[in-house]
């Protein structure tokens, strides 16, 4: 007789084997875990419908010999007509229904009902067939919508036991007629909601081009007036200017009639932009000359400012000084508006090369209401500053503070010539 003279395995040494194959299948659950966190809408509920499939056929098939004699071998292959179209419900309900309602047409003329079970199909059959009626009066288009009604209906009429047939054909119409409504109200919301969305972009276009437009037409008056002084220097050299030739007095003629064209030209540019029927403004444009107006305005206002101003105003040409006096009195609207009872730095550098404005707000002390701001500007915040800035060739930028504050940081071209030259590029 032959022994085992080996090392025999200890309980403690299987457990000991065992251990790593509990780590490993927890380490399997834990890694399956994120994944199952990450699959979407649509995949969480294809499983659920996988799930409920299952289910129905779990209940069909031990239970069909119960209401029909249908032999063994086939039982699996009616069990699942009756429950398996369920899983087209989310992918193609309407070729899920016809599945169905063959079946439904097929099982009552082929097998015979047992005992006293006088329906013709079994729950569960009768369950997916009205779910799906349901999924394709959702989805599908009317016309599927009404065959698919009809048929089911005459399937109830013709097959229903006694006068309930009728009674489910009612049920059917007010099953189909609630996912048409139902259908109705998603389709009413999405559109409204594209609607709102189109709405909500065709407003920023419209609010950009005012602004540009307003742009435009404070520059116009800039240029006007350049242009007039041309117009009246040249009517007025040769009375001005001693022994004049003929062919002077000509060339400031020449140049006379040329600016009054421009001019003219202009005034249409003007005259287009304002096609709206809006009134023409009459009063002069601000510049550097009333921002200290502006800054005391701001406090009378309520607003807690500091001011630092360096340099000459009168380096920079009207075109800059219009820039400068509309953005800072955007930013301080938008401090007061957005950051109601917070400290504003305003720091002002004119040059003739480049003049730099930064506007900072500390963090709120209050709640923002509706509407307050020191003085209304008639712009269209952000965007609108920067257009202007670029309109004269200069830069914006702004960002937000730590501190919950923001920063507006601006650089204009102050130079006559750079101004004036990019506004009248702007209006072409």
């Amino acid at each position: 007789m032959r022994t085992f003279r080996g090392p025999v395995p200890t309980v403690l040494g299987v457990r000991r084997k065992k251990r790593p194959l509990g780590h490993a299948a927890h380490g399997a659950v834990a890694a399956a875990g994120p994944r199952l966190g990450r699959l979407s809408t649509g995949q969480r509920l294809d499983g659920l419908v996988l799930f409920v499939t299952a289910v129905l056929y779990a209940i069909a098939w031990p239970t069909l010999h119960v209401t029909h004699l249908v032999p063994a071998g086939v039982q699996p292959l009616i069990a699942g007509l009756a429950a398996l179209p369920m899983v087209l419900i989310r992918a193609n309900p309407a070729l899920g229904w016809a599945i169905s309602a063959s079946g439904a047409l097929v099982i009552p003329v082929v097998y015979e009902r047992v005992g006293d079970y006088d329906f013709p199909w079994q729950v569960v059959h009768v369950m997916v067939l009205m779910a799906l009626l349901f999924a394709v009066s959702l989805r599908s288009p009317v016309a599927v919508v009404a065959v698919a009604w009809a048929a089911t209906a005459m399937l109830f009429l013709a097959d229903a036991p006694g006068q309930d047939g009728r009674g489910w054909a009612v049920g059917l119409t007010v099953l189909v007629l609630f996912g048409l409504l139902i259908r109705w109200l998603v389709l009413s919301r999405r559109q409204l909601a594209r609607q709102a969305e189109v709405t909500e972009v065709e407003r920023a276009r419209r609010a950009i081009l005012e602004e540009k437009a307003r742009i435009a037409r404070d520059l116009h008056d800039v240029v006007a007036h350049h242009m007039s002084l041309v117009v009246v220097q040249a009517q007025s050299a040769p009375y001005r200017v001693e022994s004049v030739s003929d062919e002077a007095r000509a060339e400031f003629e020449s140049i006379g009639a040329t600016a009054r064209e421009a001019l003219n030209e202009v005034r249409g540019l003007l005259g287009v932009l304002r096609s709206d029927g809006a009134e023409v403004e009459r009063a002069p444009q601000p510049g550097t000359a009333q921002i200290d107006e502006l800054l005391d305005a701001s406090v009378r206002a309520g607003i807690s400012l500091s001011r630092s101003m360096t340099g000459d105003p009168a380096v920079i040409s009207e075109a800059a000084g219009l820039t400068v006096y509309r953005i800072l009195q955007e930013s301080l609207a938008n401090a007061a508006r957005h950051c109601p009872g917070a400290h504003v730095e305003v720091a002002l550098d004119y040059s003739s090369a480049v003049t730099s404005l930064v506007v900072t707000n500390g963090p709120a002390t209050s709640e923002p209401s509706v509407g307050a701001h020191a003085e209304s500007s008639g712009g269209s915040g952000i965007r609108g500053m920067r257009e202007r800035a670029r309109a004269v060739g200069g830069t914006l930028d702004t960002r937000p503070l730590d501190d919950g504050g923001f920063e507006v940081r601006a650089h204009i071209p102050g130079g006559s010539a750079a101004a004036v030259g990019v506004s009248s590029t702007t209006l072409a």
